[in-house]
């Protein structure tokens, strides 16, 4: 099992998780299945030495992956990223959510972060726990402002100082 940097080879499996998280209304507010192609400029957005997009590989299938993205694109947040992780649901339940983010939390000095940020649906309790057991903190809610299958939804803002 190794956490190792992404590929673009890697694309179609990262989607296909992306993707199988849609139908749960938990984790993401596409509505639709997004592309491989739509997703290439976010991979190559991303770079080992600052903001890594890593995956989970295990006996040669990727079952899990989490980017660090950078926070609303101006210079004075540089040390701040969006921390997403995404888990094949066949493998929910296995620690690997929590091994990736431990992971970037360790790592944080490498690529010059401060603070992380999880932005989770509040219904998303699995997320939240996940997060909050890692010592992440609430640091605001928006009061339903996602709507997904005609139902409004709150988003969470979770926080961690490194």
């Amino acid at each position: 099992m190794t956490i190792r940097n992404a590929t673009l080879q890697d694309l179609p499996a990262i989607v296909s998780i992306y993707n199988s998280s849609i139908p749960a209304r938990l984790a993401t507010a596409d509505t639709e299945a997004v592309t491989v192609q739509s997703r290439v400029k976010w991979l190559e957005a991303h770079n080992p030495q600052t903001r890594p997009l890593w995956v989970w590989e295990s006996e040669n299938e990727i079952t899990a992956w989490l980017s660090l993205n950078d926070f609303y694109g101006r210079p004075a947040y540089r040390h701040t990223v969006e921390v997403s992780v995404y888990v094949h649901p066949l493998h929910h339940g296995k620690g690997l959510g929590r091994k990736m983010v431990t992971a970037a939390l360790e790592r944080a000095g490498e690529f010059d972060i401060h603070t992380f940020l999880g932005f989770i649906f509040s219904h998303n309790a699995p997320s939240i726990g996940l997060f909050k057991q890692l010592g992440f903190e609430t640091w605001g809610e928006m009061p339903n402002i996602a709507v997904l299958d005609d139902l409004e939804h709150s988003l969470t803002i979770l926080g961690k100082r490194v």
